[in-house]
């Protein structure tokens, strides 16, 4: 069975005999300085590889890591994020979730729900990537100036990061002008938290 392979790092070390044994190279040693380049090889099937160096694994393949320092605040109730919602959900389903007390992680001062353990596992290792902006509170209220409440059934993905609102009516009226109001929450925020 053939199972396509995603990037596979090599460790310096690895490199340094695996360059030892394809260069030939009498004068090289296990025990010579490191190599100071690491490769990374992309195995496509068994047939074919490629290989190129791992800096620009990064910028090519993958985001470079996110910081997964969290938000000043995040929107809960009793400790809740989100009312519950499975924020993974919003990308993997394209729909709102209702989160498990049975699947949670904490993040930012909130207990995070999850409809499963893959999606908790997943919010565990890049919380950034799934987590709303401002904190989870509405988008809306946020570009005005102040904080809100939200119904995690008013939302939206936009450029790779979810934005929620207080309630349909009002993402009605943050969607008139989304680049508009994502730049103005995007000056106010984390300074309307002090409002």
């Amino acid at each position: 069975m053939n199972l396509p392979l995603r990037w596979l790092s090599v460790s310096t070390a690895a490199l340094g005999l695996i360059a030892i044994a394809s260069c030939g190279s009498p004068a090289s040693k296990a025990s010579d300085a490191p190599i100071e380049t690491a490769e990374v090889v992309e195995v496509v099937d068994a047939s074919e590889t490629q290989t190129r160096p791992a800096a620009t694994l990064a910028s090519a393949d993958t985001a470079a890591p996110q910081s997964v320092e969290p938000p000043l605040a995040v929107f809960t109730e009793a400790g809740v994020a989100i009312r519950g919602a499975d924020v993974v959900a919003y990308f993997t389903d394209g729909a709102y979730v209702p989160g498990s007390p049975e699947f949670t992680y904490e993040w930012g001062d909130a207990v995070w729900q999850f409809a499963s353990a893959a999606n908790r596992d997943a919010f565990a290792a890049n919380p950034v990537q799934y987590a709303p902006q401002y904190g989870g509170f509405c988008a809306w209220a946020v570009s005005q100036g102040y904080t809100a409440a939200v119904d995690p059934t008013a939302w939206k993905i936009v450029d790779g990061k979810l934005y929620l609102n207080f309630n349909a009516s009002v993402q009605n009226r943050w969607a008139r002008d989304i680049p508009g109001n994502i730049a103005k929450g995007d000056r106010n925020w984390p300074s309307v938290l002090s409002n």
